[in-house]
């Protein structure tokens, strides 16, 4: 048996130990890892290229800007009606969720499509790679970077608002 057959061999009982009878997509997860880590080495090798340097410190105002930003965009890429185009490869339609977001789920199919379906359907798997993203903006490019995390972070609010106006309402009527 070649070595790459006894790696192959190893991973596929690794699977079976793991998962039982349920089919999670490990090879997927990895796929994904991987794509990760290749995502922020390019984002090393961009920053080394044009010469930006890691700041000594992030800002409290920074994080708290980034981190509302972070929110905004993946619960608007995970579950926004108006981005559901993106995950409609990955994904199947289930039901309305209110405010213009969507349920939606991952049909098995293969290990990466799986892993990429849930990713891309799951706000909180998003917020790593884009707080990464963003935090990485804010060393390559401050000025867009804050931009953007001001404009989210803004619609973000603004959204928190239209709910509890709307909540108030309900209130004041009945």
């Amino acid at each position: 048996m070649s070595v790459l057959e006894d790696v192959t061999e190893k991973a596929k009982q690794v699977q079976r130990d793991y998962a039982g009878e349920a089919d999670r997509p490990l090879v997927g997860y990895v796929g994904a890892m991987g794509a990760y880590a290749a995502f922020v080495g390019g984002l090393t090798v961009l920053g080394r290229l044009l010469g930006a340097g890691l700041p000594r410190r992030f800002g409290l105002g920074d994080t708290a800007l980034l981190g509302t930003a972070t929110f905004k965009a993946s619960r608007m890429l995970a579950k926004a009606a108006v981005t559901s185009p993106l995950r409609a490869p990955f994904t199947r339609y289930e039901e309305p969720a209110g405010a213009t977001e969507l349920n939606e789920s991952v049909p098995g199919k293969s290990h990466v499509e799986h892993a990429a379906g849930e990713l891309l359907s799951c706000p909180f798997c998003l917020d790593v790679w884009i707080g990464t993203g963003l935090a990485a903006g804010l060393v390559i490019a401050p000025r867009g970077t804050r931009l953007a995390a001001t404009v989210l972070t803004a619609v973000g609010v603004a959204d928190a608002l239209h709910l509890l106006y709307d909540a108030g309402k309900k209130l004041a009527s009945g």
